[in-house]
């Protein structure tokens, strides 16, 4: 295919040639990948600039997503990739064929410096999604932080750099700038631009932003950093958020209030919620508003299916169009499948999966939103989503996973629907969803009331 950039591409090319570190913040489906490799090509085959790459990427996304886009276009199809992929024997073997490209996922970047760490061949590093290293104490940070020195050019992917503040920040500036922009350690980050929120003694719970703050870190990253929003360049299609309430009956009721008060009385020390244990008690909230919990033995206790009844009216009511339901614990998956005895149900597994739902063949999919974050187009295959779990307070994996559909190539309007048990944790976790608020505070006041 005849690759023929948008202006905001070719924008977007350009800072990243002119600048041997950057960060680009593009949001989903504006072809970050594309911009990406076609700016390889020309450091490698053009400028002589870069000999060898490391693409660091989700595993689906470093197995797939990059691959079929370097094949795809006429100007990249000539770079020679290697998938560092696998067992230790296959990664081993990619390692030491010969190619312009290696990828490999983020988990095996900590094995990958321990095996190189002396003689590092890379001298350009692209991170896909670059918020994944957005944990200073994470192996895979502390890995490559001994090596980035020894890169000459850096690239950090992402559409949502800081999902959870702009505290997460630091790790990914680091790793472009080894600390010039926003200090060289943590501390004197938080010294600089953060101050304690809530606490215990000496063990902070959360750092809010000093007042000011916001603006002297988008001053300080400007000149590194870029940043698009879709909506000032695509032509998006239009997008409806549906909150499809669920009434659990009078005595589910008073079982999930009876519930919430021994998982809080039992995970939190004296019934104090602090932010280190609040997503336990949120988790098992989740599992009963979807209908079953996991016992102290891991077996699913049943409770009720009312979500399941709603999920078999919207099934219904979508007349044959195909849907994709994301879910978040295991036994969702399985009660559905088994609910669904007579429906064309498939998960992603394979490229065929993916093919089979862009070719309209797979009635409902059902889908981890982990496991679709990024990089997988979807758009073909439908435009019809049900949220039959939210995702435990992520707001990225629900940004990521949403935009599996509403994205460039998307022809129909992208109907987006929330089961929502009334009266429950899912109220609080949906409004936060909607209002990008994901902060500690908000999660612990939803489990006060």
């Amino acid at each position: 295919m005849r690759y023929t950039p948008h202006e905001y591409q070719i924008k977007a090319y350009d800072w990243i040639i002119s600048k041997k570190k950057s960060g680009l913040f593009l949001p989903m489906g504006m072809g970050k990948t594309s911009i990406t490799l076609t700016a390889i090509e020309d450091l490698m085959y053009d400028m002589f600039q870069v000999k060898q790459v490391l693409i660091i990427a989700p595993i689906r996304v470093a197995q797939t997503t990059w691959p079929d886009e370097i094949e795809k276009w006429d100007h990249t199809r000539h770079l020679t990739y290697s998938r560092v992929l696998g067992s230790k024997g296959h990664r081993m073997k990619a390692l030491e064929e010969k190619a312009d490209i290696y990828l490999i996922n983020r988990e095996n970047v900590p094995w990958l410096v321990d095996e190189v760490d002396h003689d590092w061949p890379f001298d350009m590093v692209v991170i896909d999604e670059l918020s994944s290293f957005k944990n200073p104490k994470a192996k895979r940070f502390k890995a490559l932080r001994k090596v980035i020195p020894l890169v000459e050019r850096f690239i950090g992917l992402t559409g949502t750099p800081a999902p959870k503040g702009l505290p997460d920040l630091w790790p990914q500036l680091y790793l472009m700038d080894q600390g010039k922009r926003l200090g060289r350690t943590l501390t004197s980050f938080r010294s600089r631009f953060l101050i304690p929120g809530r606490r215990n003694g000496n063990v902070i719970y959360e750092w809010l932003l000093q007042e000011g703050a916001k603006r002297r870190i988008y001053d300080a990253i400007g000149d590194i950093c870029m940043s698009l929003k879709a909506e000032d360049w695509l032509r998006l299609p239009k997008c409806r958020y549906i909150n499809h309430e669920v009434i659990l009956d009078e005595k589910t009721m008073v079982a999930y209030h009876r519930f919430k008060r021994e998982k809080i009385l039992q995970i939190c020390e004296d019934g104090v919620i602090t932010a280190a244990n609040a997503g336990v008690v949120t988790n098992k909230l989740l599992q009963f508003t979807a209908g079953a919990v996991y016992d102290e033995n891991h077996a699913v206790q049943e409770i009720h299916q009312v979500k399941l009844n709603a999920l078999e009216d919207l099934l219904e009511a979508a007349n044959g169009n195909p849907i994709m339901v994301f879910y978040y614990f295991k036994h969702d998956r399985d009660r559905i499948i088994d609910y669904f005895p007579n429906v064309e149900i498939r998960a992603i597994e394979s490229q065929q999966d993916v093919k089979d739902w862009n070719d309209g063949k797979i009635e409902m999919l059902l889908v981890h939103p982990a496991s679709v974050g990024h990089g997988l187009n979807l758009q073909q295959g439908g435009n019809i989503i049900i949220w039959y779990t939210l995702p435990n307070w992520n707001l990225e994996l629900y940004l990521q996973a949403n935009a599996r559909l509403h994205r460039q190539g998307q022809q129909n309007t992208v109907m987006i629907y929330h089961l929502i048990a009334k009266g429950t944790v899912d109220e609080d976790m949906i409004r936060s969803l909607e209002q990008k608020d994901i902060s500690q505070k908000t999660l612990i006041e939803a489990l006060k009331r």
